[in-house]
């Protein structure tokens, strides 16, 4: 079955209904009213460059595949093209002021369209019912000047007595931070779309370089913050300089067939960080960072037990990790929790750890985390395919306090995390080196339950040994089968491992265990 994930009004976004992991079966060809169009080998594929509220005929053919279906493209307001505005997309004039001013006379629910060339900017602020659309060959460039970037605060008072206002935060806290290329603030229906490119140019500014230094927390490629139905299609997204896209408290966020990029050794560019938010999806986009792809987030404690905004609806499928310390992460910033999240139809290639959740005492009692379900998915050359880890000791000033990495029983009390239900089922994993699975809760507060079911994983011949979670005094391991502490009540059924060095299955601390085809 073929579907639509995203029809505006110059490109759309299909998903083929199967069930391979990111590739279809086989390779197909796209044709657009009876032309052909393209040929994919992705379940999700793009069109762009169509004419708006205009009736198209879309077929997919190939082997075992031919399926037809007819849409309309989204009526809209007007287009403008930015060099009416004086941009001269040339890659050397500074564009900022022009495309500031395109952006400012753009009408309600009008389309600012960015023909190919390099546009050289600062920071932009888009606003509500707006869609910027970067053409084929389209470059939005990010200025290596520092000093371009303006400061804004993590929150500011209301001069009328009220709530403070919150406008950024980094890893989890409320705190002033640098502007970022794109953002949008409080706005709603706003729409970024390819199959240009959105570049932070950080490789060649000093963003990666003596930050720890900075007066504030570095910018992001695109920072959504209490936006209503944001929307990304199509578009590059690259080399920022620390998170690429931040949506933050955001409601209706929609991520589809993405390329989001940086080099291995950049630091801190995670691709996609959704912190705090209702309902995301994200579909068939491509991932080769230098942290994590994706990173689920609801904030340290302190807004964690004030607003207490937890990540939920979460829907993650059909995309491809090439490259990232972790591929699909939860935290360890989840001070308000995680719930309802399911991960499908995913293709992991040579990450360090596949599906990793990572939390620590001091995250607080509202970090409850439940219903998390990863399904289908496969894994060539993942060091660690699965990793829960309660002893998570970055990104805090107590990280190597006693009280993180004591395994003594503490009392349970306000900064406490919980950990509730986890189910794996239908992973192949080939090449792996460190643990198959590694799974570690809190003596004080086990984790409730893990499932896992029809899991295949195989490790390397040449297999080296590596640290499976990131906690203090932490060992390394090798070929390490599964591995359970503190988890309450355990499942493991028709899953097998091949190559491991000692026991397949070690479980500590436990209450129950249920073994169904499985030969420890």
């Amino acid at each position: 079955m073929l579907n639509i994930l995203y029809a505006g009004s110059t490109s759309t976004c299909f998903e083929l209904e199967n069930n391979a992991p990111y590739y279809a079966p086989a390779p197909f060809t796209v044709y657009l009213d009876g032309k052909k169009r393209c040929e994919s080998e992705a379940n999700v594929f793009s069109l762009f460059s169509l004419e708006p509220d205009t009736e198209h005929t879309l077929r997919v053919a190939g082997d075992g595949v031919d399926e037809t279906l007819t849409f309309r493209t989204k009526a809209e307001r007007c287009a403008l093209d930015v060099r009416a505005f004086g941009a001269a997309g040339d890659g050397v004039s500074d564009d900022t002021e022009a495309i500031r001013a395109a952006i400012a006379c753009l009408p309600t629910g009008g389309r600012l369209y960015f023909p190919a060339g390099t546009y050289l900017t600062a920071p932009q602020t888009l606003k509500s019912h707006m869609t910027l659309e970067l053409a084929e060959g389209a470059i939005l460039l990010g200025t290596t000047d520092r000093s371009r970037y303006p400061v804004i605060p993590g929150t500011a008072s209301d001069l009328d007595g009220g709530d403070e206002v919150h406008f950024g935060g980094f890893e989890g806290d409320p705190k002033p931070m640098y502007l970022s290329l794109l953002t949008a603030q409080y706005a709603a229906d706003v729409t970024i779309v390819g199959p240009g490119r959105v570049d932070g140019n950080a490789q060649n500014s000093d963003w990666w370089t003596g930050f720890e230094t900075f007066p504030a927390a570095r910018a992001r490629l695109m920072f959504f913050n209490r936006c209503e139905n944001v929307t990304v299609h199509g578009v590059h997204a690259c080399n920022s300089p620390s998170w690429q896209l931040h949506p933050y408290y955001c409601k209706n966020v929609a991520f589809y067939d993405l390329f989001i990029s940086a080099p291995k050794v950049s630091p801190n560019t995670d691709a996609i960080d959704p912190e705090s938010c209702d309902v995301v999806d994200v579909i068939g986009c491509r991932f080769s960072v230098g942290d994590d792809c994706i990173a689920i987030k609801s904030g340290k404690i302190a807004l964690g037990s004030t607003l207490n905004v937890p990540a939920d609806h979460h829907t993650i499928r059909n995309c491809l990790m090439d490259f990232g310390h972790g591929a699909v992460v939860l935290g360890s910033e989840i001070g308000a929790g995680v719930r309802n999240l399911k991960v499908s139809q995913c293709y992991f290639r040579g990450t360090d750890r596949g599906l990793r959740i990572k939390s620590r005492r001091g995250r607080g009692k509202n970090c409850i985390i439940d219903n998390v379900a990863f399904e289908n998915i496969r894994m060539d050359g993942v060091l660690t395919p699965i990793a829960i880890n309660l002893w998570y000791n970055c990104c805090d000033p107590d990280r190597f306090s006693e009280y993180v990495w004591s395994r003594e029983k503490l009392p349970v009390d306000e900064r406490t995390p919980h950990m509730g239900r986890f189910r794996f089922s239908d992973l192949t994993c080939t090449g792996a080196e460190v643990a198959a699975c590694y799974i570690d809760g809190l003596p004080e507060a086990p984790i409730e339950e893990v499932t896992l079911e029809r899991v295949r994983v195989s490790f390397a011949e040449d297999a080296r040994p590596g640290v499976p979670i990131m906690e203090n005094f932490a060992k390394q391991r090798c070929r390490l089968g599964l591995y359970f502490d503190n988890v309450r009540r355990i499942r493991v059924a028709d899953t097998s491992l091949e190559g491991v060095d000692g026991q397949k299955l070690i479980a500590e601390h436990y209450e129950s265990i249920e073994k169904t085809n499985f030969e420890d």
